[in-house]
């Protein structure tokens, strides 16, 4: 960086405004990078209506079905602990490509699967491009937002994995397995055909000392007559006292300069798996089934609550800022994950056997609006934003394999723990969304309209010295 041209720097030292609206380039952006999110919901929506015809077509036992549905999360832990790496040295777009082959790779192999091992390997593969795509996907759209924007534009994510589990609900509702499968395939293409029309991230571009490179895609993102200077100056300014620093390793990251990023980061990660959510993205159908309600009523209920949360979330992201959407959303878990357990507490006591199955079908949809509003994508948000560049690859892949490990834990362990209690497995879901609420009061930061840099900055006072 030392050998930047002196014409490279004055080219990035215009004026800019503090707040901006969203430009095509970066509305078109953020549409290819959730591609790979709405691959992401594929995935995990593609277990649950699959089971059924999968089990009968190729004679799988339940645990043999629990393994494919897990493996998933085993694949997607792999891809984590690399994405990080990968998404340092090889930019955001090429990371995102590469992923994007793994998972074409498996869902072909599921498509021509006639035995469990091949079905398996392809669910793994499909489980490593999503790991990658999940820790890349926020942070490239978090790098190239306005910061008045960043959490609308980031929270897009999660919408897209919404969107993408309720179409394979809806669709495996009418459609074999196979053909869900096929569907799989549509995002991995148009966001490959996409990556080739946006421009890299501007602050992955600095961090490589690519100054001429970085004033070019930050033009394309903010408009070619907006000045930029503050952003340029401020990107430029934290870039160098980062460079100062030293590479970090995975085991440099429990230093006590970065302590309260990590435990926050890690912190939401895991009260976000350990509520449950995955338990019943992967097994809504057998949760309907269990309470005595139709499947497929539920289903479609659910396609009808996820979505739209999802985008009143997305839409109240940078108005009521991140902590009390947080805390609204975790409450609302709780409260669902409390009345399914109520339903089959019901059905084992026998009392009211007419009305736990509806109770069932309320918490279900409860929880899901409630975890759509906010705990499904604040916390990628929140990681996209508190860590600094310097440690942002290794902190992210961290903090990203604890996520896909703890949706391993609960995807591979809920049907046995269904078969243990059904009431005690929902009720032991809503202690732990309980537990969030007063995470999120106690530790966690507010970052509505501030700077990643000053974010960054406040959340690791040593960075900025």
């Amino acid at each position: 960086m030392d050998g930047t041209s002196s014409t490279s720097e004055e080219g990035l030292l215009l004026t800019r405004d503090g707040n901006q609206s969203a430009t095509a380039v970066v509305v078109f952006s953020t549409l290819v990078a959730v591609s790979g999110s709405f691959v992401f919901g594929c995935a995990v929506g593609f277990s649950s209506p699959a089971q059924t015809g999968i089990m009968d077509d190729l004679g799988m036992s339940l645990d043999e079905y629990s393994v494919f549905g897990s493996i998933l999360t085993i694949g997607a832990m792999v891809g984590a602990v690399v994405s990080g790496k990968i998404a340092d040295r090889l930019g955001r777009r090429m990371t995102t490509g590469l992923s994007e082959m793994f998972c074409l790779l498996g869902w072909l192999a599921i498509i021509y699967s006639q035995v469990s091992w091949l079905l398996d390997a392809g669910r793994l593969l499909i489980g490593y491009g999503i790991g990658v795509l999940s820790y890349v996907v926020p942070v490239y759209i978090a790098e190239i937002s306005p910061q008045n924007l960043r959490g609308a534009f980031t929270t897009v994510n999660q919408l897209m994995i919404c969107v993408g589990v309720s179409v394979m609900w809806l669709i495996g509702t009418f459609f074999p397995w196979r053909t869900l499968a096929l569907i799989g395939i549509i995002p991995c293409l148009l966001q490959v055909i996409g990556l080739f029309f946006i421009p890299e991230s501007p602050r992955w571009l600095a961090k490589i000392g690519m100054w001429e490179d970085c004033e070019s895609a930050l033009h394309r993102l903010r408009g070619k007559n907006v000045k930029i200077f503050e952003e340029a100056a401020e990107i430029r300014d934290y870039t160098k006292t980062l460079h100062q620093l030293s590479e970090t390793s995975v085991f440099d990251l429990f230093q006590p300069t970065y302590a309260k990023s990590l435990i926050v980061g890690v912190g939401l990660m895991v009260l976000q798996q350990f509520g449950g959510v995955n338990a019943i993205a992967f097994y809504v159908d057998s949760i309907f089934i269990s309470a005595g309600f139709s499947s497929t009523i539920g289903s479609i209920a659910m396609v009808i609550v996820q979505v739209p949360f999802t985008l009143l979330g997305v839409l109240l992201m940078d108005i009521s800022g991140r902590r009390p959407l947080l805390m609204v959303s975790a409450a609302g878990t709780c409260l669902g994950c409390f009345l399914t357990g109520i339903s089959f507490l019901l059905q084992d006591l026998q009392v009211n056997n007419w009305f736990s199955p509806i109770l069932a079908l309320v918490g279900v949809l409860v929880f899901s609006g409630s975890f759509s509003l906010g705990m499904g994508g604040i916390p990628w948000v929140i990681m996209s934003e508190i860590f600094p560049i310097n440690i942002k690859g290794s902190a992210g892949s961290l903090v990203t394999v604890v996520n896909w490990f703890g949706s391993w834990v609960v995807s591979y362990a809920f049907n046995f723990l269904m078969k243990w209690s059904s009431e005690g497995t929902f009720f032991m879901f809503a202690s732990i969304c309980c537990s969030t609420v007063l995470f999120v009061a106690k530790l966690v930061p507010e970052t509505k309209g501030r700077t990643l840099e000053e974010i960054q900055a406040s959340m690791n006072p040593l960075t900025s010295n």
